[in-house]
């Protein structure tokens, strides 16, 4: 075994995470789930979504018959939510195809929806053992610091080498074990601001930290300004308390979940909402700003209370008045959630 895995596997023994729930038992299902929620997402925060995927969800098989609007329930919350179609896609096809196992085969795993190398990587080392390498963010930031890698990690020749070095590094022996150390390593001490260099097993040898670079690696991507778009939220609440929510189409942000009608500006929306139901007033609602990872959403909502459904409503599938206690089997996005809990 050489040297690099040999300190970091003695290191994980210690200090490494062995009781995470992906963990008990770490099975196919689980550990690609777990993999899947943990994309730009921090391991607090997938925990109790995670747990409560697996207690409604606790099958790949029961993934795969499930309603989308329970899945898209279960990830609100998440974010990037074609991950969780994807993820039901791709159990789907398992289902179809391997007999409702995830495959073993490289190839197999790689084809499936949502699933690149490094997420197959994670699945077969993980869950069967099996010698691949894995190069999600936290071993990108590991290896770029440790090799000394200039160039933001992202950049397709940058990228290139560190899966040269991830190959080579990956032992024969202890490959799950090997696997979540580094990804330990990187969300616990070789974090993005302020490095816990003093507690790192790799101290010795780290070329950031030999050369003072820790704050420089890795490289930072090359930044473009991020555009902002204005819209206006329209909030037709009847006198039962339900609010009027619209399915969005199979295209852009929030693609199939739940939400709350949208126009342009206030004008747009007084006419939307007076083609969906009989309105009096409006009263504003503070406006907010919602942050994707290409633009910003600044919201303006708008609430029309004492609406009064008309008639069309009914015959518009992507139309419906929902009572507060229904919300929670529907897949809302996290700030229309938030919105609608606050008022």
């Amino acid at each position: 075994m050489n040297p690099f895995a040999s300190a970091l596997l003695a290191w994980f023994d210690e200090h490494g995470r062995k009781d995470l729930p992906w963990q008990h038992p770490r099975d196919a299902y689980r550990v690609w789930l777990s993999e899947v929620m943990l994309q730009q997402t921090q391991v607090v925060t997938v925990i109790p979504y995670f747990l409560r995927f697996v207690a409604t969800l606790p099958t790949l098989r029961d993934l795969a018959s499930a309603e989308e609007d329970t899945v898209l329930a279960l990830w609100s919350g998440l974010g990037y939510y074609r991950r969780a179609r994807f993820l039901q896609r791709a159990a789907q096809i398992c289902v179809d195809k391997h007999d409702g196992e995830l495959p073993r085969d490289f190839a197999a795993l790689a084809e499936l929806p949502g699933i690149g190398r490094s997420t197959a990587g994670a699945i077969l080392a993980q869950a069967y053992g099996l010698r691949f390498p894995i190069l999600d963010g936290n071993v990108k930031r590991v290896l770029t610091r440790h090799l000394g890698i200039h160039g933001h990690p992202g950049q397709s020749p940058v990228e290139k080498v560190l899966w040269q070095h991830a190959e080579a590094l990956t032992p024969a022996q202890r490959t799950a074990d090997y696997t979540q150390a580094i990804m330990d390593l990187g969300a616990t001490l070789c974090v993005r601001a302020k490095p816990r260099c003093d507690a790192c097993p790799m101290a010795s040898d780290c070329v950031a930290k030999r050369d003072d670079l820790t704050t420089q690696l890795p490289s930072a991507k090359p930044t473009k300004a991020v555009p902002t778009r204005d819209t206006v939220m329209l909030i037709l609440r009847d006198a039962e308390g339900r609010v009027l929510l619209e399915r969005r189409g199979p295209q852009g942000v929030w693609s199939g979940l739940w939400s709350l009608p949208e126009a342009g500006d206030h004008d747009q929306a007084w006419r939307a909402a007076q083609s969906m139901a009989t309105i009096d007033d409006a009263q504003a609602l503070p406006s907010f700003v919602h942050v994707f990872s290409h633009y910003r959403l600044k919201v303006e909502p708008l609430l029309f209370d004492e609406a009064t459904a008309r008639p069309r409503i009914a015959d518009n599938s992507n139309l419906r008045w929902c009572a507060p206690d229904e919300r929670a089997a529907l897949g809302l996005p996290a700030p229309v959630r938030t919105l609608l809990q606050n008022l």
